[in-house]
């Protein structure tokens, strides 16, 4: 009876904690869908009395937003492949090939964690206008090709993987490339979802580094967007919750979609 009670207990909290964290999205949702003439009332509604699309057709007007749409997909693909593709070869190497200086190496990768992008952000700014990129998207993507947590990340996995099973493909002639494309990876399968998710939340949500690196209007992405709605329409919550809720809604429908994988990836890779 008492162990019921303490499950019925956690259930409740849970669910407590869900509703709290999702009520922000749910205003968001609200606002969105409200008549401007609603939001400037001091009612409090938790539920639009008119729905409407009119926030959502003044953004339409005034912005490209489907380019900026556009622009932000080829973007956050483009750096998760490359960033996922490196972390997975990274943390193999890390893991399970031996080579001399390997430990200090990485020791040195972890140590970047501590590095926020401020304090890389000029020497970056000079590399990508030395190499002749800047105001393209490869100034955006190449300085975010690979992610010191994620190289962590997938070690941590793989180092979880059987090492008899990468010593018996050894032993019948398999070269490490081989190991890794037929013996690892197709068992890094929530570690790649997990890798794949914190990539696109990332570079989707990125701000600081795209408007240094971008210069042209029709470059830009959804969250360099936003910021020139909100000087347009500072007072216009709807107008403003309307963009808004277009660049949160693909991230959190992609979750919701691959929670399943997002979870065993870091209960498998042993961080809590």
């Amino acid at each position: 009876m008492s162990r019921g009670r303490y499950y019925g207990l956690r259930v409740a909290v849970a669910v407590a904690c869900s509703l709290i964290l999702a009520f922000p999205l749910y205003w968001m949702i609200v606002v969105a869908f409200s008549p401007r003439q609603e939001l400037l009332t001091t009612d409090l509604r938790l539920w639009p009395q008119h729905f409407t699309l009119a926030n959502f057709d003044r953004i339409l007007a005034s912005f490209p937003i489907p380019t900026w749409f556009g622009n932000s997909v080829a973007i956050a693909v483009v750096v998760t492949a490359l960033t996922v593709s490196v972390n997975l070869l990274a943390g193999y190497a890390f893991a399970h090939l031996r080579f001399r200086g390997s430990s200090v190496v990485f020791l040195v990768l972890l140590s970047t964690l501590m590095l926020p992008l401020q304090v890389i952000m000029v020497s970056e700014f000079q590399l990508i206008t030395a190499l002749g990129i800047y105001g393209t998207y490869w100034a955006v993507i190449l300085p975010t090709a690979a992610s010191a947590f994620g190289m962590f990340l997938a070690r941590q996995f793989i180092l979880g993987i059987p090492r008899e099973i990468i010593e018996a493909a050894r032993v019948d002639g398999a070269g490490s490339l081989r190991v890794f494309l037929q013996i690892v990876l197709p068992l890094c399968k929530p570690l790649i979802a997990v890798l794949t998710l914190l990539t696109l939340l990332s570079t989707w949500n990125d701000f600081a580094w795209p408007l240094i690196a971008l210069k042209q209007n029709e470059l830009f992405t959804l969250p360099i967007g936003l910021l020139y709605l909100q000087g347009q329409f500072g007072s216009d919550y709807g107008a403003t919750m309307a963009f808004a809720l277009l660049s949160v809604l693909p991230m959190v429908m992609l979750f919701v979609a691959f929670q399943r994988y997002f979870v065993q990836g870091f209960a498998r890779s042993g961080i809590r």
